[in-house]
């Protein structure tokens, strides 16, 4: 029996891109089953009912990648 996971999006950040289909891949903060918000970076079905695979990351791994992303800009 599979286990339900629950979320709630506390707040959408930001949506990087749309597909023909008119799913989105968005940068968002969720809480995952009851636990604090972390930032979440996957696809969603236009409803938010169903999602795609994604990464979720913590604040210092937020920063961390902003960091990488900044020097790539900078070469």
């Amino acid at each position: 029996m599979a286990n339900q996971i629950n979320f709630e999006i506390e707040e959408t950040i930001g949506i990087l891109s749309t597909n023909k289909s008119g799913w989105t891949k968005e940068l968002n903060l969720i809480s995952w089953n009851g636990r604090p918000p972390k930032f979440d970076l996957r696809d969603w079905a236009p409803d938010h009912a169903k999602m795609g695979k994604g990464i979720t990351l913590t604040n210092e791994e937020v920063a961390s990648l902003r960091e990488i992303l900044v020097g790539m800009v900078n070469e």
